[in-house]
């Protein structure tokens, strides 16, 4: 919910989450639900009204609850098509990435003039919200807005900064843990171009295989983020 929440308050549902409670749990007047607005911690609230188009709720308490990963993964994904996107956005957060990058590459095959990137835009954040409460997250990640590559490159500060290329010996067992924070840039469907590579090798970013075999981008994404949480994050 993007609204303050405290004991007491007395609240309407957001449309989606209406929609959801009302017509797909079909819950009841009475029963309790799990709130959060992305602010950290979670709150129990009654469910006090549903009608048609609203359902309201009452907040009873509030728990201090925390589930975010002490490993800072930010993930610069190349935009790949639909679903497979949406798949990709959906299981990093699952997984606990804190930022979500979407980045133009030149092989990208999605281009998107600035409407339908404020479309996908808001799209891409309902799948992130909806992931949150699937998993039990109660901080949002970080949605940045469609970038270029280039522009990313120059604006990446992370501690450890690693780009995924099939075409390396490197591991990532063989870097050093990030002192706290680390990049994760995946190409799109058909990979990142060699001048891209090189562009940022010489931003600081060591290329990394996953192993011998060529991975799908969504494959890529989740994988390598997987293998961070358990090098160096909340698997381990």
């Amino acid at each position: 919910m993007d609204q303050p929440l405290h004991v007491d308050a007395m609240c309407l549902l957001p449309d989606d989450a209406a929609h959801h409670i009302a017509h797909v749990l079909r819950m009841q007047t009475g029963q309790q639900i799990i709130l959060f607005n992305g602010q950290g911690g979670q709150y129990d609230a009654e469910i006090l009204r549903i009608n048609k188009h609203n359902v309201e709720v009452q907040v009873i308490a509030h728990l201090d609850e925390e589930r975010e990963s002490h490993l800072d993964i930010t993930l610069a994904q190349g935009i790949s098509r639909g679903q497979h996107m949406d798949y990709t956005l959906q299981k990093a957060v699952e997984l606990g990435v804190k930022q979500i990058v979407p980045v133009f590459s030149e092989h990208s095959s999605v281009r998107l003039n600035r409407d339908r990137q404020e479309k996908r835009y808001q799209h891409w954040r309902r799948i992130i919200i909806s992931a949150c409460e699937q998993c039990g997250r109660n901080r949002l990640p970080v949605l940045t807005h469609t970038e270029t590559l280039a522009d990313w490159l120059d604006d990446d500060n992370n501690d450890l900064k690693i780009i995924l290329h099939p075409v390396t010996t490197s591991r990532l067992s063989q870097l050093d843990k990030p002192r706290h924070s680390l990049t994760l840039l995946a190409g799109p469907e058909g990979g990142f171009a060699d001048n891209e590579i090189i562009h940022a090798q010489q931003k600081g970013y060591q290329p990394v295989a996953l192993g011998p075999r060529i991975l799908r981008t969504e494959t890529a994404a989740l994988a390598a983020i997987s293998a961070c949480q358990a090098l160096w994050g909340d698997m381990c």
